[in-house]
């Protein structure tokens, strides 16, 4: 029985003599140096740190020494590997914030340039109309109410004395919902909303109602079947035409500047009792010669007809659930699209319908 070969000698395993690993650790540090990318990294560390790497190859080979030599060997590989891996992390990570810097520098959005590739948007000028009528209103101590745009036949006709002969009811000025005996309509016009405030509340009442729409007209430049209104209504005790006009003096004086006056002129609706249109005092010629001749505004009327008004019929406010022998009130409507038109000197009903951003971006904001 042969003993243990203690005569071995380990140098005789050419990849573990000191030499020959040290020369692999400093080839190994030597490209991991020279790697310029993350990509040329990864390549040197599988040449030089994977399964098939020198170093490896010679980390394998410790098993076939004898016990007392592998402890010598196994930390001069053990040694040299770590080293490689310490330089491996060191360059990965300088690498990383190279790469980091080169993306932060080459993708770099600025936000200070034009966006002429993609235009703003704007708000259409109906709306910040709409809304500006409004806040004068409330400034005023009034409320802003709303109501449904498909209404109650009732509501819309009836509750505001129009009987059902009115020429209002045909179908050639309104939209009836199928079937047409179920009493639903489009709106013809904001009125509804005033009804359903005073069935809804007791007097005192002061509300203003814009809002959307409908009646059977064909879209042209004055006309388009799908329109804004704006109706006020003022109920409570002791109301009179004098406080409707001074009401609709501050209303233009807010919308169209300092000094434009309105007048009445007698008229009839069903649901106001005396009723009267209104006109607007010419804000371009101010009504004075010889600018009023030649007005495109007014057409040389010095006037320009707004809307109507009136004080409210006592059946509309029996209708409705209040005394008219206790209250009294006035009620107006104006056409926000023909109010508009005025302010801005818009020719075309048209353009406030097709949506085109070359018309609405000119009117900027409503301040």
């Amino acid at each position: 029985m042969s003993g243990p070969n203690s005569n071995y000698d380990p140098v005789e395993v050419a990849p573990l003599h000191p030499e020959e690993v040290a020369a692999m650790r400093a080839d190994a540090i030597a490209a991991i140096e020279a790697a310029a990318t993350l990509d040329e990294l990864k390549a040197v560390r599988l040449a030089h740190a994977g399964d098939r790497s020198p170093m490896s190859l010679a980390n394998r080979e410790i098993g076939a020494l004898p016990p007392q030599a592998r402890k010598e060997a196994g930390m001069r590989i053990g040694q040299a590997r770590g080293a490689v891996s310490q330089a491996l992390g060191r360059r990965a990570a300088v690498l990383e914030a190279e790469a980091e810097q080169r993306m932060l520098a080459e993708e770099t959005v600025d936000v200070t340039l034009p966006y002429d590739r993609d235009p703003r948007g704007a708000r259409h000028p109906l709306t910040t109309l709409q809304e500006r009528i409004g806040d004068v209103f409330v400034a005023m101590g009034w409320e802003v109410a709303e109501g449904p745009e498909v209404e109650a036949e009732w509501l819309n006709f009836d509750a505001l004395n129009m009987g059902e002969d009115h020429p209002a009811r045909s179908l050639q000025d309104t939209f009836f919902l199928e079937p047409q005996d179920a009493g639903i309509v489009l709106r013809t016009h904001t009125s509804p909303v005033q009804a359903r405030t005073m069935l809804s509340r007791p007097p005192p009442v002061y509300v203003v109602c814009p809002g959307r729409t409908y009646r059977t007209d064909e879209l042209d430049a004055t006309h388009t079947p799908v329109f804004h209104q704006v109706e006020g209504l003022a109920v409570d005790k002791g109301l009179t035409m004098a406080h409707l006009k001074g009401t609709l003096d501050a209303f233009a004086t807010a919308i169209f500047g300092a000094g434009v006056t309105t007048r009445f002129r007698p008229s009839y609706f069903p649901f106001t009792e005396p009723s009267a249109e209104v006109d607007l005092g010419c804000f371009v010629c101010r009504g004075r010669e010889p600018a009023v001749t030649s007005c495109r505004t007014c057409k040389g009327e010095g006037w320009i007809e707004w809307g109507g008004c009136g004080v409210v019929n006592p059946r509309v406010l029996v209708a409705c659930g209040v005394d008219p022998a206790t209250y009294s009130g006035f009620a107006f409507g104006m056409g926000i699209d023909r109010t508009l038109m005025f302010r801005h000197g818009v020719e075309d009903m048209r353009d406030m319908v097709e949506g085109d951003v070359r018309f609405t971006l000119p009117f900027g904001m409503e301040l």
